[in-house]
């Protein structure tokens, strides 16, 4: 990495924070040098913070780190876009990000596997989702079948709705049993992308 900081009188570079799951922009920081060398030695974002006059680690005080996942630098190498996953709310207000939106994906694929999941994990009997994890790994398989055959028997036929509706339920349940196993969708298309290469 060859930044250049320069540019700024403080000797400074901006850090956009990013969410490596949601994309949502978390905050705005800067770094130093040695800020900098200390994010990438830790694995956790170390910031400059000119008010403090100081090198701070974020969540120092709140435990809400930033776990970085990835750096990036601008075509001008003043700018660095630094993607993480946060350990919490970002904002010190109490907000998940600093310009007070909720980190939460757009992806409805994302958001339905955050409803799959709570369900899982907080058990209700009025919930569905809930009562097929309660019944376990063989009924959830059979209930993905039986999706499976429904939406093959449709494919054969001329009602683009019932498709539609059968390839969703089949999804659905999919989802469910990707969960039941530990896994979620991105881990299956990490390895469709493996293949790809």
């Amino acid at each position: 990495m060859n930044l250049d900081f320069s540019k700024n009188k403080d000797g400074l570079l901006p850090a956009v924070i990013q969410d490596n799951n949601t994309n949502k922009v978390l905050m705005l920081g800067y770094l130093n040098k040695e800020s900098l060398k200390l994010t990438l030695s830790t694995n956790i974002v170390h910031f400059y913070s000119r008010k403090k006059q100081r090198i701070w680690k974020k969540g120092e005080e709140s435990g809400n780190e930033l776990n970085v996942v990835s750096l990036k630098e601008d075509c001008d190498l003043d700018t660095l876009l630094i993607k993480v996953n946060p350990v919490g709310p970002v904002c010190h207000k109490g907000f998940d990000t600093c310009f007070e939106e909720i980190n939460i994906s757009n992806n409805f694929i994302d958001i339905l596997e955050n409803i799959i999941e709570y369900r899982k994990n907080n058990s209700d009997k009025s919930s569905y989702i809930s009562n097929l994890f309660n019944m376990g790994t063989n009924k959830i398989a059979q209930k993905l079948g039986e999706e499976a055959v429904e939406m093959v028997i449709e494919s054969k036929d001329s009602n683009p709705k019932l498709f539609l509706e059968e390839s969703a339920d089949l999804l659905f349940h999919y989802l469910i049993l990707l969960q039941n196993k530990g896994f979620k969708l991105e881990n299956v298309i990490n390895v469709l992308k493996k293949r790809h290469k």
